[in-house]
């Protein structure tokens, strides 16, 4: 064994310390100005209607924001917004795919083949009442974004899709207010994000939740879904891997609770990702109808009728060569359902497991 003499000791420590600080440094993000509050607060039509925040944000209780809130690329990585009760959105705002109430969102810093992003990391968002939706884009709002419909193209598209994503965001005691739209939308590619102790409110459309193709290893756990859906499910897992659904509460999921599937052919762009390895485990769904109740829990969903196959580009992989759902190898297991009879799990491949509810 080698002996070290004590100034060497002491520059190793030394050492040790420097990086400690600039670690440190890297993962904490400095307050907010008085301009950027000035912004936010500012009533509606006197300023830019979106404000691009890159710091850390504490709102009053009685704050109600009539501004889109936007977290864009890794110089905002690292921040946390607490609203301490406040509400981000009004009704008389309008919520859609390209301009969320609130967007945690990549942006390019090339052109054409060339092109890389700026993907936003470890955001933190808790305690706030979200009136329309919050949205996780990276290369594009949705599946048909032409970013994504381009990357599809390619066999990497997965690991693409993936590093130009938001990841390792934290979604923590919101209240979401739905106002038709989907209010929580996990678009292509987006990671490690986990949203829990949450309550879903409203109506959609649509789904409440939406995790989109080439997204993995979420995580949604301990939130209460006590809104109303347009003839879909809540939770759709659409070419999404390896998520954790955990202690969820669904009451009265009338149109479906969780689907798992695999989209083809819309907008022309290939689905690579299986929905597999995925864990549905001790939810609640709760019901006040039986007759009209679709599935609690469905997986390979999207196999009794695929409608969007034809127009996806003749490539060897993904859905373009095999366009069956290929949700295998999922685990739904201790999930309670309670009230009216019903059907309440849906499978039909054997490589899932299936095991423990009632």
């Amino acid at each position: 064994m080698t002996k070290r003499g004590p100034l060497a000791c002491i520059l190793s420590a030394l050492a040790c310390i420097a990086v400690w600080a600039i670690l440190a440094g890297q993962a904490q993000a400095a307050p907010c100005g008085p301009e950027v509050y000035e912004h936010l607060r500012a009533p509606a039509g006197e300023m830019p209607q979106a404000v691009r925040v890159a710091c850390d944000l504490d709102l009053d209780p009685s704050d109600v924001i009539a501004r889109k809130i936007v977290f864009a690329g890794e110089q905002s990585s690292g921040t946390t917004l607490d609203c301490h009760g406040a509400t981000i959105g009004t009704a008389a705002m309008k919520s859609g795919p390209r301009a969320p109430t609130i967007a945690i969102r990549s942006v390019p810093k090339g052109r054409g083949d060339a092109q890389i992003w700026s993907a936003p990391r470890d955001i933190t968002i808790r305690n706030c009442t979200i009136v329309g939706s919050l949205r996780l884009i990276g290369l594009g709002p949705n599946g048909e974004a032409e970013a994504v419909h381009r990357s599809s193209l390619t066999r990497d598209h997965t690991r693409n899709a993936q590093n130009s994503a938001p990841s390792g965001i934290v979604l923590d005691r919101l209240k979401f207010r739905a106002t038709g739209g989907i209010p929580l939308y996990f678009g292509p590619g987006v990671t490690r994000t986990s949203l829990r102790n949450s309550r879903f409110l409203g109506t959609t459309e649509k789904t409440a939740i939406y995790l989109d193709a080439e997204s993995a290893g979420n995580n949604i756990s301990r939130n209460i879904f006590a809104m109303s859906s347009v003839g879909r499910e809540l939770i759709a897992v659409d070419g999404s891997a390896r998520n954790v659904i955990a202690n969820n509460t669904f009451r009265n999921p009338e149109n479906g609770g969780i689907y798992v599937y695999r989209n083809c052919g819309e907008g022309g762009t290939i689905r690579h990702q299986k929905p597999q390895y995925n864990e549905i485990t001790g939810n609640r769904f709760i019901y006040k109808e039986a007759l009209t109740a679709r599935p609690a829990i469905w997986l390979n969903q999207r196999d009794i009728g695929k409608i969007f196959c034809s127009p996806d580009p003749k490539y060897p992989f993904g859905s373009s060569l095999d366009s069956s759902d290929q949700a295998k190898h999922n685990i739904v297991r201790n999930n309670r359902f309670e009230g009216p009879w019903s059907l309440r799990i849906v499978n039909f491949d054997d490589t899932n497991r299936i095991v423990g509810n009632k």
